[in-house]
C-alpha cells in the first residue's frame, strides 16, 4: 500500500487531512479498488461530511465538516469563493514571466469525457502563480485560484504551453528522473533500471486560509509529500538554473 493519508487539523466542527497522491476523496464505483479519504476518515470514527474533493493524483489538503450545520457554513465557503486555496506545482519547462494571472473559462472537452479545456462557452476560471524556483527544464510555481472549477491549474497551464509534471491528461506522463538533469548519473549494481524521483502527478494542494465558524481565522496546511520534496531537494542540487 502506499502511503496513507494523515489527519493535520481538528476541532468541533473541522477536520482536515494531508491526502496521499492516489487516494480519491471518496469512493467511485469506477475505482472501486483504490482507497478513499472519507472511508479512512469514517473507519476512525463516526460520520462526516465532504466539504471539497481535490483529483485523485493531486496530494494534499481535504477539508471535512463534522456535522450538518458545519457541512452547510465550509460547503458555502467555497461555493462563495470566501476563501483562499494555494497549491504547489513542478511544472514543465522554465517560466520566463515571475508572477501573473491567467483569467481564461473553462469547459468540457467536446469529445473526450473527463477532460476539460479553454474555451468562450466555459465558467470562468482563474488562477494566479509565482514562480518560486527555476531548476534546468522544470519550474517550482505556487498557484491561488479564485475558482474551483475541474483541473483547473492543470488546464490553464496546458494553454500556456508549460503543462504539470507527470500529467498524462494534459501533457506528458514522463516521470522524474535523475539521470536526465544529474550529468554523471550512474545506476547502481543492483538496479537494472532507474527508479524515477516523481511518477505522478506534480500537484500539491498546500493551504486554505478562511473564517471559521466561531468567526475566527483559520490557516491550514498540508505538509509537502515525500515523493515531491525528494524531487525538489535533487533538483536544488543537480538541476539548478538560473533562480529567482
Amino acid at each position: 500500500m502506499h502511503a496513507m493519508p494523515q489527519l493535520i487539523y481538528s476541532d468541533e466542527n473541522l477536520l482536515a487531512v494531508n491526502k496521499p497522491s492516489g487516494w480519491l476523496s471518496i469512493p467511485d464505483r469506477h475505482d472501486a479498488e483504490l482507497p478513499s479519504v472519507s472511508k479512512w476518515l469514517e473507519g476512525k470514527g463516526g460520520r462526516i461530511f465532504i466539504v471539497h474533493r481535490i483529483d485523485k493524483d493531486t496530494s494534499g489538503l481535504m477539508l471535512f465538516a463534522r456535522n450538518e450545520v458545519a457541512h452547510k457554513y465550509y460547503n458555502g465557503l467555497f461555493q462563495q469563493r470566501n476563501l483562499e486555496k494555494h497549491y504547489f506545482g513542478l511544472v514543465s519547462g522554465v517560466f520566463s514571466e515571475d508572477a501573473g494571472v491567467y483569467d481564461q473559462p473553462i469547459e468540457e472537452h467536446p469529445v473526450i469525457p473527463g477532460k476539460m479545456r479553454v474555451g468562450r462557452k466555459g465558467k470562468a476560471a482563474i488562477t494566479h502563480y509565482k514562480v518560486l524556483e527555476r531548476f534546468r527544464g522544470y519550474s517550482w510555481v505556487a498557484f491561488q485560484i479564485e475558482t474551483g472549477r475541474t483541473h483547473q491549474i492543470r488546464v490553464h497551464l496546458q494553454n500556456v504551453g508549460h503543462s504539470l509534471v507527470c500529467d498524462p491528461i494534459y501533457g506528458s506522463a514522463d516521470p522524474v528522473l535523475l539521470s536526465t538533469f544529474k550529468k554523471k548519473f550512474n545506476l547502481s549494481k543492483k538496479e537494472e533500471e532507474e527508479r524515477p524521483l516523481l511518477s505522478r502527478l506534480a500537484l500539491h494542494a498546500s493551504r486554505v486560509a478562511l473564517t471559521n465558524l466561531q468567526g475566527e481565522s483559520l490557516s491550514v496546511e498540508a505538509p509537502l509529500a515525500k515523493d515531491l520534496e525528494s524531487t525538489l531537494k535533487q533538483l536544488r542540487k543537480w538541476g539548478s538554473g538560473s533562480r529567482k
